[in-house]
């Protein structure tokens, strides 16, 4: 089955194909064509997540999901969040998110954290959301360099390594990322 993954973000896409496995192709944006900024103008991570899956679905007609991710600490009210990936600027800088975060940590020691991932399925115009949460803590300094984003600060609950300390088959066994995933696969395989 081919399936749109409405990002450009390589990392996602890899990740996302290791998950899936051989039953599914995903294409990307660029596969279809699509090289404009796709709307992400919603409050929460559920309407950025459907405002980017309605988009591929009406303007390019392909089944597709979009997802949205957030990195929720509790000692920052939930911050950053919605605004995870321009949690520093514009730029998206994953370096500078991360030293933003930890620079707020620094006097806290109430560390605490999830992420958050949001699916938006769209197949023949109907909407499906799938979650996924990973538990974890804030880090104090920077471990690890396989990931991307928060990955070398965030330390799932129960374990004693960064994600990005992490392989990628491991990260995707526990990650936030895998849990919805696999909720979106077996939701997949029931109307094959």
């Amino acid at each position: 089955m081919d399936l749109v993954f409405a990002t450009n973000n390589q990392h996602k896409l890899k990740e996302l194909q290791a998950i899936l496995g051989e039953d599914f192709h995903l294409l990307s944006l660029k596969d279809i064509g699509c090289n404009e900024e796709i709307p992400e103008e919603q409050p929460t991570l559920e309407g950025n997540a459907s405002q980017k899956s309605f988009y591929i679905f009406n303007k390019y007609g392909y089944d597709c999901f979009a997802d949205d991710t957030g990195l929720e600490i509790e000692a920052l009210n939930g911050e950053p969040g919605v605004f995870s990936a321009r949690y520093a600027g514009k730029e998206k800088s994953a370096e500078a998110n991360m030293k933003k975060v930890l620079e707020r940590m620094a006097k806290i020691n109430q560390r605490k954290a999830r992420f958050r991932t949001v699916i938006s399925l769209i197949i023949r115009g109907e909407e499906k959301r799938f979650e996924g949460i990973v538990s974890g803590e804030i880090l104090k300094e920077k471990r690890g360099n396989s990931g991307f984003g928060y990955d070398p600060i965030f330390q799932p609950e129960g374990l004693n390594q960064s994600f990005a300390e992490m392989g990628l088959a491991d990260k995707n066994k526990i990650s936030h990322r895998g849990h919805a995933v696999e909720k979106l696969v077996n939701y997949l395989k029931e109307i094959e």
